[in-house]
């Protein structure tokens, strides 16, 4: 690739970049996206902007750049989470360092690559890629040494800069979690593998169990009820079951007179028929309801628990501990908090999680093989001599000066992108088979198989199929690792720097655009005649984000001796990241959950790992341009960064790993002298709730008495409430999410459920709910007087 495709490229990605930036800050503007750009604050705030027409709305501005550097990171935490604090480390770090490689770089590197042999240079346009590299530097180079002091320097600089990042990360992580409000998470365990047994349900088992070994410490349990998909649809047959079986019971009254309204199914409710509930049989004995829902509930119980504590200390040591001699039963973990449970995967069997695991490693594996197609066909683009060969009929199309440019400059980097949408969601995909108990966990993982992925075929695959086409032998001796890579990656850095350009800056402004989400907008507004529901806002998808910003700091790391010239476009997308993720985390996404930043320590073993691979391909290239000092100093290089990378596991890793008992034992004590534990343990028992009921209709009651006795009720139905009154789902998805917006202003206090008023309007029927509330609340404030 020469520089004026280089040029081009980077030029169609400006224009790109350019063009989205302004629709943005136009459509950021309007009334009608407001829940697409600030999704976030229309979720806590509730507010609409004014339809009136005004014409700042139509002219592209600057101002969301200068209000997104204007926040501070006390903001940012109390906005977005302290996840997205330690995200913005990430940004911030890969700043600094890559700032401090451009200076060093840019300043020494690339002129002795220019310079690297003697030579007639003709217009720097016109001048090949290869040329700035250090495959231009000719064997027995005196300035070698050159390159090693910037390996060094950088080296150094990156490790001195992960140190402070990592200490600073930690004590944040501490504050976090010893100032913020008490969470129950830290009182919870999660119990799995608990031993079924023929004489007593798990309920009992786990009350034995514990009462019996942790009797000092042991304050409660919840049982977890099987709630999969599979489940879910056994479960809906057995409740359809046992509602036929219940109409039966059912007695309608035959005098009553038929009206002469229309029937609800026409919009106007009817009086033609009434039920009454009866307990009795045909042969008049009683209906135990409750023994068979107990019944039924006993079938849907599996073998896991969440299990409270007095103390978080008595939570932690349970958690840490063996609890018996098979490590395969009573198994122990800290629950994640309420919010983060993923109940799906919680009545798996315990037994089976490492079956999942291999499974989902030889998926993974398989899509790696056959993500390979889109990656081969991509390096072919890069080879003009190779594709005319095997396609005769384009070699009067690539003759032209502007094809070539866009088949080797652009269309490469933009395939591979493409391809690599498909990336995040099978990950995803393949994290939730293996079984993980928490939202936040399944997005770790997740994002480790990401960046397994991405840097694997994204980096290593282009190397080697790059080579294989250019003939050059794959990797076979692993001895002869660092002189493969030293030979092929100098060969690929210009595509590297096109990646960047066209996975990083247009990336970062189709996130900023948020087409997806503009696209549905538009769809569910004006074809699909849908309401706007403020409290559907996305979460920050950390497992591409981080995954992302880690690649590109290996190719930043990787290159910088090789190809200094790809620093300037990695800055330029490291700071519009900055710009762009701070304004997108403030008015975009909204934070459920947290993971305590967890995902620090990916990002230094990752750095880590892309700094000693950086080194060995150094070694690579020192060897090969026979420079026997410059090989000597790399190799206790890598050794120190590796001693490094260990004492910073041994420092700092445990503290996210696990909690102290100094730290843990304070907050305790400080929570008693408070008197808060009490408080804190009547939480636990509603903290944990499988099926909460956020869809249940309320009446509304002007008595601040009967709503506090209706909302102590729902209370204590945590799970199973006996459902004894009359339940109305229509299936339309906009009255549910209105009749559960209403539940706190209405104030129902029952679930109303039978299977013959299935059907009936649900608005008319709360009309009258509240109607007949009103008259029982008015006779008895009458009779109290």
């Amino acid at each position: 690739m020469i520089i004026s495709a280089l040029l081009t490229s980077a030029g169609i990605n400006i224009g790109v970049c350019v063009l989205l930036l302004s629709l943005y800050s136009i459509l950021r503007k309007q009334p009608g996206n407001v829940n697409v750009y600030f999704g976030r604050r229309i979720a806590e705030e509730h507010k609409r902007l004014r339809d009136a027409f005004v014409l700042e709305r139509i002219v592209p501005s600057p101002s969301w750049i200068l209000k997104a550097l204007q926040y501070t990171e006390e903001e940012i935490f109390a906005a977005a989470g302290f996840d997205a604090v330690v995200f913005m480390r990430i940004v911030i770090f890969s700043i600094r360092i890559f700032s401090i490689a451009a200076v060093v770089c840019l300043c020494l590197i690339l002129p002795l690559n220019y310079f690297g042999q003697e030579m007639d240079h003709i217009k720097i346009p016109s001048e090949s890629l290869d040329i700035f590299t250090i495959g231009n530097v000719v064997e027995r180079n005196k300035w070698l040494w050159v390159h090693c002091v910037a390996l060094c320097i950088i080296s150094c600089s990156a490790c001195v800069l992960l140190y402070f990042e990592y200490k600073r990360v930690a004590k944040m992580r501490l504050i976090y979690l010893t100032r913020s409000a008490p969470n129950p998470s830290h009182f919870t365990i999660l119990v799995r593998g608990i031993p079924k047994s023929t004489e007593e349900s798990y309920n009992d088992t786990v009350t034995n169990f514990f009462t019996k070994y942790h009797a000092s410490s042991y304050l409660s349990h919840q049982i977890v009820y099987k709630a999969g998909k599979v489940q879910k649809m056994l479960t809906g047959a057995k409740m359809a079951f046992e509602k036929c079986m219940h109409v039966k019971h059912t007695v309608v009254e035959k005098k009553s007179k038929i009206g002469m309204y229309r029937c609800g199914l026409c919009g106007c409710s009817s009086n033609s028929f009434q039920l009454v509930r009866t307990d009795f049989d045909q042969n008049g004995k009683k209906i135990d309801v409750s023994s068979s829902d107990t019944s039924i509930r006993e079938h849907e119980e599996c073998g896991a628990a969440f299990v409270f504590f007095k103390t978080r200390y008595g939570a932690l040591v349970a958690s840490e501990i063996l609890q018996t001699w098979n490590p395969m039963l009573w198994v122990t973990e800290l629950a994640p908090a309420p919010d983060d449970v993923y109940w799906s995967n919680l009545w798996v069997p315990y037994r089976l999680l490492w079956m999942r695991r291999i499974g989902t490693l030889l998926l993974t594996i398989v899509y790696m093989f056959v993500f390979l197609i889109p990656v081969t066909f991509v390096q072919g683009l890069t080879q003009l001599d190779q594709l005319q060969q095997r396609f005769p009929f384009l070699k009067g199309i690539l003759k032209k000066k502007f094809v070539i440019q866009i088949v080797t400059g652009y269309l490469p980097s933009v395939i591979l992108q493409l391809s690599l949408y498909t990336v995040p969601p099978m990950m995803m995909l393949f994290s939730t088979m293996e079984g993980p108990t928490s939202r936040s966990g399944r997005k770790k993982s997740a994002s480790w198989k990401v960046l397994y992925f991405t840097i694997w075929n994204v980096f290593f695959v282009n190397v080697l199929s790059g080579s294989v086409i250019i003939q050059i032998s794959v990797l076979s001796i692993p001895k002869d690792i660092p002189t493969q890579l030293a030979k092929a990656v100098p060969r690929q850095a210009t595509f590297f720097i096109t990646y960047v350009l066209t996975s990083g800056w247009a990336s970062l402004s189709s996130e900023l655009m948020q087409l997806f989400g503009l696209i549905w907008n538009l769809i569910r507004k004006y074809i699909l005649g849908m309401e706007e529901d403020p409290m559907a806002v996305p979460s920050f998808p950390y497992h591409t984000e981080v995954p992302k910003l880690l690649l590109f700091g290996l190719l930043g790391f990787t290159c910088s001796i090789l190809a200094p010239l790809i620093l300037p476009f990695l800055l330029i997308y490291f700071f519009l990241g900055y710009v762009v993720y701070r304004n997108q985390m403030m008015n975009v996404y909204c934070s459920r959950y947290e993971t305590g930043g967890l995902m620090w320590p990916i990002v230094h073993n990752t750095t880590i790992f892309s700094l000693v691979l950086t080194q060995l391909i150094c070694l690579g290239v020192f060897s090969l341009k026979k420079s026997p000092v410059a090989a000597g100093f790399t190799i206790p290089l890598i050794f120190l960064t590796l001693l490094f990378n260990e004492y910073c596991r041994k420092r700092f890793y445990p503290l996210f790993k696990s909690f102290s008992a100094q730290d843990i034992i304070n907050l305790d004590r400080e929570d008693e002298q408070l008197g808060r534990l009490e408080e804190i343990h009547e939480q636990l028992h509603t903290a944990y709730s499988q099926f909460p009921h956020d869809t249940s209709v309320k009446i509304h009651d002007e008595s601040s008495d009967v709503e506090d006795q209706a909302s102590s009720s729902i209370r204590s139905n945590s799970q199973f409430p006996h459902d004894t009154s009359v339940k109305i789902n229509d299936g339309s998805s906009d009255v549910e999410d209105q009749a559960s917006s209403s539940n706190k202003s209405n104030g129902l206090g029952k679930e109303l459920s039978h299977p013959t008023l299935k059907g009936l309007p649900n608005a008319q029927l709360q009309k009258a709910v509240r109607t007949v509330c009103l008259i029982v609340n008015l006779q008895k404030k009458a009779s109290s007087v």
